[in-house]
């Protein structure tokens, strides 16, 4: 005879362990407990223990290694009332694997009625969830990591070709805050690769053109429009409201700039060129916190400039018109993972890519400890010099 629902409950909970919400109390903390909500979203919405991760019942199976890791860590279990969260643990040690698991018994409702703390977690609205669903379902995102997109600033420097795949795709993923730095205007001949412009915004300013066109494909982004060219005199108030620079030009002083700034401020800059079928790739953060170690600046990289034959710009050699895209979408997916603080990025390495012999190519960029900008203490940098920068235009035209 088949057990009613309520029976068959009984006997998963005579087979697997449970704990009491005071006991889980005493290990809320314990960075070697992990807590697992398994209630659905609209539940978790309401409230949820503090440092619970968000697994529902059913993804359990493709999500929890995402969310737990070592699987031989203790595992406690939770749902409404204790009888999913019993499952759950069934499953996580007879089907999965896991060593060390529990079930939370009485749930979120016990646990609140003895007047534990509980976190109420930011939520999105229902049209924020459907647009974009397609992260939240990705473990290393999830909600929380599309809560730290949607709360980020990123500044683009240059609304051109490596601009424009960015500002798309940043806008699409949900930045909250996109600024862009450019003086231009829309012209014929940018549209072989800029796309986030098109033939209607020709001599229109690129900063306009490219709001217009991220606010259609996501009219929550905010877009701050800085019509201007980028100089020592307002690069580091500009740089302040922002947590990560895009550096999407196509010269070396503004890159000189951009990075002596960047490391005075402690932004990380995810950087791009090209030309013709090749492309560069890199990140430059040299912040250095717990868990992060400081990593070479662009100075590390190219202490001077190359020779101008060796570094022509594309306005003079040209460039394929999808290339830009290719490096703009690289720089984009870097950008995002620092942001959500996942993967590895760029830092410390050159990615090179040919895009005639369809080939990517890498080299170490090591930190250089006689770097005259990061190899500097920030502390021994005074007020006054901090927004004191060289002539680039001057040190470019030296060394080329």
């Amino acid at each position: 005879m088949t057990p009613s629902g309520a029976e068959f409950v009984r006997q998963i909970k005579g087979q697997i362990a449970e704990v009491d919400p005071a006991q889980v109390h005493d290990v809320l903390w314990d960075e070697n407990v992990v807590l697992v909500d398994v209630r659905e979203s609209d539940e978790v919405a309401a409230g949820k223990l503090p440092g619970a991760v968000h697994v529902p019942r059913g993804f359990l199976e493709s999500r929890i290694d995402g969310a737990v890791g070592d699987r031989d860590k203790r595992v406690v279990l939770y749902c409404a009332s204790g009888n999913r969260s019993a499952l759950a643990a069934r499953t996580l040690t007879e089907d999965l694997g896991y060593a060390n698991v529990e079930s939370m018994t009485g749930g979120y409702t016990l646990w609140k009625d003895r007047g534990y703390e509980v976190d109420v977690p930011r939520t999105l609205s229902a049209e924020q969830r459907e647009r974009y669903s397609r992260h939240i379902l990705i473990n290393e995102v999830g909600l929380e990591g599309q809560i730290k997109l949607i709360d980020s600033k990123v500044l683009l420097i240059g609304a051109g070709a490596l601009g424009s795949p960015n500002a798309l795709y940043l806008a699409a993923a949900g930045v909250g805050t996109i600024g862009i730095v450019d003086d231009d205007v829309v012209d014929l001949s940018n549209l072989q690769r800029q796309v986030v412009h098109g033939t209607s915004t020709i001599d229109t300013p690129k900063v306009e053109s490219a709001a217009k066109r991220i606010n259609d494909l996501n009219p929550d982004v905010k877009v701050v429009q800085h019509q201007q060219r980028l100089d020592a005199d307002t690069v580091l108030e500009l740089f302040k409201g922002y947590d990560v620079i895009v550096d999407g030009t196509d010269n070396f002083p503004t890159r000189y700039l951009i990075n002596d700034a960047a490391v005075r401020l402690d932004k990380p800059v995810v950087s791009a060129a090209i030309l013709g079928f090749e492309a560069q790739l890199s990140v430059f953060d040299t912040r250095s916190h717990e868990g992060h170690e400081s990593g070479p600046c662009y100075r590390c990289l190219f202490p001077v400039p190359p020779p101008a034959e060796l570094a022509p710009s594309c306005g003079a050699n040209g460039v394929l018109g999808v290339l830009p895209g290719t490096a703009g979408l690289l720089q984009a997916t870097e950008v995002i993972k620092l942001i959500i603080g996942v993967g590895d990025s760029l830092q410390g390495r050159l990615l090179m890519y040919d895009a005639l012999a369809a080939e990517f190519n890498e080299v170490k960029v090591r930190k250089d400890p006689e770097c005259p900008v990061c190899s500097r203490d920030r502390a021994s940098i005074s007020d006054d010099e901090l927004g004191v920068f060289p002539d680039y235009e001057a040190f470019c035209a030296a060394a080329g």
